[in-house]
């Protein structure tokens, strides 16, 4: 069964903006800037990705086989999981797990690219 990419995105979505308000109250006066300045970077990549997921969604709906939106729920788990992670204290080795998830941010964006140009010439 596909999953429901614009269903996935706008839950994504809900998270990010939980998370983001999370880090703007919950962490104030608790992280570091540099834990704080982590945490936003998290919630504003998740919040983008989520949208990419929903957008994914309307083009998905003819052909593909989900490369683009599992890149992008990889991408989002561990580049703004790590950050997240990092920012309520985890090890700083994680940030070495945080540019895997930007490389399957950037596979989500060329496999989106690449259905996107497929489905427009049919």
């Amino acid at each position: 069964m596909r999953p429901n990419w614009i269903v996935v995105g706008a839950l994504a979505g809900l998270l990010g903006v939980g998370f983001g308000a999370f880090g703007a109250h919950g962490l104030e006066g608790r992280a570091t800037p540099e834990q704080a300045e982590w945490w936003a970077t998290g919630a504003h990549y998740h919040l983008v990705h989520a949208l990419a997921l929903v957008l994914y969604g309307l083009v998905a709906t003819r052909g593909g086989r989900g490369l683009a939106g599992w890149s992008f729920v990889l991408g989002i788990v561990l580049f703004s999981g790590t950050l997240y992670a990092m920012a309520l204290g985890a090890p700083r080795w994680l940030g070495a797990i945080t540019p895997i998830g930007g490389v399957a941010l950037m596979v989500g964006w060329l496999a989106f690219a690449l259905q996107a140009r497929s489905v427009a010439r049919e």
